[in-house]
C-alpha cells in the first residue's frame, strides 16, 4: 500500500518531547477527559496520576506530550512490552496504586473489569509486539494533524529502538480511530471480543512504512 508522504511541521514537532514526571497531571486530565469509560479512567483522575507517575520509572515505558508555552495539550503513551511493563508496575507499586483506585475498584462493574484486563494480552494475541496503548489531545486541536505528528514521533523512535512492528487495538466500530490507522498502512490482524466488544487489532509494518524513518538517536528522555 503507498500511502502519501507525511510532511512534518517544523513547529508542530517541535513542541513534543518525552513525557516527563511533572507531566502527570496533565496527562492523566486528558487520559480521563478523553477515554472516561475505559477501565483506568473509572478508577478517578488521582489513580491516572499514580499509574503514570509509575510507569515513567519503567524502562519499556514511551511516553511523548504535546506542549504550546507552558501547557500540555496532548499526550501518546506506549510500551515496548505491555504485560511484562504493566506487571512490574503493579507488582512493584501495588500499595500506592490500590489505595489510589480504592473504593472505586470494588465497585462491581469496576472490579470485573479489572479482572477482566489480565485477559487482554491473550485475547488480543500472544505477540510481543510493541503497543501504542493511549493518545489524547484537546479538542480544538482535532484537523489539525498534531496528533499524526506524535504518532510519528512514536514510531519513528520504536524503529530507532530496533523494533519492527507496533500494534494498536481499538474498538470495530470507532470509525475514527480506524481511519486513521488505516491511513498510517496499519493492517487489520486480528478480531477480538474484550469486555463485551468486538475489538480489532492492527499491525504496522514498521521497516516497510514509507512515513516511518530512522533517527540518529532517540528524543530525549
Amino acid at each position: 500500500m503507498s500511502l502519501r508522504p507525511f510532511t512534518a511541521d517544523p513547529k508542530v514537532m517541535s513542541r513534543i518531547r518525552a513525557m516527563q514526571a511533572t507531566d502527570v497531571e496533565a496527562v492523566a486530565r486528558l487520559h480521563l477527559a478523553a477515554m472516561g469509560n475505559s477501565t483506568w479512567a473509572q478508577l478517578g483522575e488521582r489513580f491516572l496520576q499514580c499509574l503514570y507517575t509509575v510507569l515513567i520509572d519503567d524502562e519499556r515505558f514511551i511516553g511523548f506530550v504535546y506542549q504550546e508555552d507552558m501547557n500540555i495539550r496532548g499526550f501518546i503513551a506506549g510500551s515496548q512490552n505491555t504485560e511484562a511493563m504493566m506487571n512490574a508496575c503493579f507488582k512493584r507499586a501495588w500499595p500506592v496504586l490500590g489505595l489510589a483506585a480504592f473504593p472505586k475498584a470494588l465497585q462491581p462493574k469496576v472490579l470485573s473489569k479489572l479482572i477482566g484486563t489480565r485477559r487482554y494480552n491473550d485475547a488480543s494475541g500472544a505477540d510481543q509486539y510493541p503497543e501504542s496503548l493511549f493518545c489524547s489531545f484537546e479538542p480544538n486541536l482535532r484537523g489539525k494533524r498534531v496528533s499524526g505528528h506524535i504518532n510519528k514521533v512514536l514510531f519513528d523512535d520504536l524503529y530507532a529502538r530496533g523494533h519492527k512492528h507496533v500494534k494498536v487495538t481499538t474498538e470495530v466500530d470507532n470509525e475514527a480511530a480506524n481511519r486513521q490507522l488505516t491511513s498510517w498502512g496499519f493492517e487489520d490482524s486480528e478480531r477480538f471480543t474484550f469486555y463485551g466488544k468486538q475489538m480489532v487489532k492492527y499491525v504496522l509494518d514498521l521497516e516497510a512504512c514509507e512515513r516511518v524513518e530512522p533517527i540518529s538517536r532517540h528524543p530525549a528522555v
